[in-house]
């Protein structure tokens, strides 16, 4: 049973989730969530620190998104960062949340030592979307196709009995393009998530598409590991991140794990603790 503290920012009630002991790495997202995808070994290494961003928590008020809703999300995260007194500590960000890491390491830079950027794809623009959409259509395996098939068209009555979840709908049906087993269920993972979803909305929808993390990363002068997932439709193709090949001077690494798909840390957990294990402690 994880045990939840808060801090307040800004109206919103951000609450957190500690595991673990030793180097702290802030995982940015969701606190309920991503805790039920990291193995223990982990914790065993370092100190985990799970990081709600407004867009999981209840808003203090009714509010409209505007176009400057990542920059408040950035501050957030520092007002948090100042609250657990982190002096010196590791950025990770997962999906959607990557883009969130690695802006908030260029707008804070003083105390973050290292970044992990973790499945997503450079951009979340329309065009790449649809790219990766084609990628799934042109390669994946007929079972494969036939699951994703058979989940997809439940979406509209999901989504029609409770719209207030849409998000969390979306990412259970869209299974056969973020695992490696496509039959995976992925239900329990969301139980007790709660979604702001005019926030989300606005920054997977807007935001995100907008931003890209390979122009970003030409100069940015951290250390940053990529992690991707063969197998992860969801931001396909790989071949996306080919500009980073893990050749320049070891700014940055990027490990593509062949039995994942969205969700390297779950599927294939000796793996992914041993990559990034092995990444932390270098020049400890």
């Amino acid at each position: 049973m994880n045990k939840f503290q808060s801090v307040i920012s800004d109206g919103f009630e951000l609450n957190y989730c500690i595991k673990g002991l030793g180097r702290p790495v802030l995982v940015v997202g969701s606190s309920v969530y991503y805790p039920r995808l990291f193995s223990e070994n982990l914790y065993k290494e370092f100190q985990f620190i799970f990081l709600d961003h407004r867009g999981f928590v209840k808003p203090p008020c009714a509010l409209e998104p505007e176009d400057d809703i990542l920059d408040k999300v950035l501050d957030d995260i520092e007002t948090a960062r100042q609250a657990l007194k982190l002096e010196d500590f590791i950025v990770l960000g997962h999906s959607g949340h990557a883009f969130m890491a690695l802006e908030y390491a260029k707008k804070y830079p003083e105390h973050v030592q290292k970044v992990v950027l973790l499945n997503s794809a450079p951009t979340n623009s329309p065009e790449r979307q649809q790219q990766s959409f084609s990628f799934f259509d042109e390669n994946a395996d007929p079972a494969r196709k036939r699951q994703f098939e058979q989940d997809i068209a439940l979406l509209e009555s999901d989504i029609k009995q409770d719209p207030e979840r849409r998000f969390v709908h979306m990412c259970i049906r869209m299974g056969a393009h973020s695992f490696y087993d496509y039959t995976f269920d992925a239900v329990y993972m969301w139980n007790g998530v709660y979604t702001n979803m005019p926030i989300i909305d606005y920054l997977w929808g807007n935001t995100f598409g907008k931003l890209n993390m390979i122009q970003s990363l030409a100069s940015f002068d951290k250390p940053v590991f990529i992690g991707l997932g063969r197998y992860d439709y969801l931001v396909a193709p790989v071949s996306l991140w080919d500009s980073i090949d893990n050749t320049d001077g070891g700014k940055v690494k990027k490990v593509v794990f062949e039995r994942s798909g969205h969700n390297p840390m779950f599927e294939e957990p000796h793996s992914f603790d041993t990559q990034l294990i092995e990444w932390i402690n270098e020049g400890k």
